[in-house]
């Protein structure tokens, strides 16, 4: 990126706030960090003008918090987040699985991620699972072909992650979900969509009790 004014600022915020909301579904920044203008701006190389602005955007958005005298830290969800998050997945993500065409060209980037995640926790990296994870999900909703829903969910993306960076046990938290997801996945490229989206949903339910758990343990 560079400092010089660009022919469109709001492109260039636009694309710094992605990159930020990237580094935050990525888990690269984490509930609670302080975000420092000074290291941002230069390693993204932008003016600290545009890096406000993007800060601006993301509170909006919840995935920031702004404290005065303070700074800008990353958001911590709290339970009440947690409950909303996962009943907006049932109900995009199960739904788009359920009307899915099975020669979508997004169940080949499940099908990659799936792959992804089953090579690194032979590693074992489980930051990389937790990632291979997301992407899956991403993909599901992109069986969807509406790209209104593709951008709300790339923002739930950045609050589950950082719901899943409240937890220290990464393996825990994703290990069990790499077969659940191959196997929504041979539903799915067998022609059987109903019994995917059937399978995503008992997932979900697993997977937002776990979640709900480890915060209340994690609170006492």
């Amino acid at each position: 990126m560079n400092k010089d004014v660009p022919d469109n600022p709001r492109t260039l915020g636009e694309t710094v706030t992605a990159e930020i909301r990237r580094k935050l579904v990525g888990g690269e920044l984490v509930p609670g960090q302080r975000l420092s203008e000074a290291a941002l701006s230069e390693s993204l190389d932008i003016s600290r003008n545009t890096l406000r602005e993007a800060f601006r955007v993301l509170t909006q958005e919840g995935l920031l918090k702004h404290e005065p005298n303070r700074g800008v830290f990353v958001s911590v969800p709290d339970m009440a987040s947690i409950i909303e998050i996962y009943r907006a997945r049932r109900f995009i993500e199960c739904q788009a699985l359920a009307q899915a065409y099975p020669k979508h060209p997004a169940v080949k980037r499940m099908r990659e991620a799936v792959k992804a995640a089953q090579r690194s926790a032979e590693l074992p990296d489980w930051g990389a699972v937790g990632t291979a994870n997301m992407v899956f999900h991403a993909a599901i909703v992109e069986l969807a072909d509406s790209q209104r829903l593709n951008t709300f969910y790339g923002h739930l993306s950045a609050e589950l992650r950082l719901v899943f960076g409240l937890l220290n046990d990464a393996e825990f938290l994703h290990a069990p979900y790499i077969d659940m997801n191959a196997a929504i996945l041979e539903h799915l490229e067998a022609g059987r969509p109903q019994d995917a989206a059937k399978a995503l949903d008992a997932y979900l339910v697993q997977s937002e009790r776990t979640i709900l758990a480890a915060y209340a343990r994690r609170g006492s």
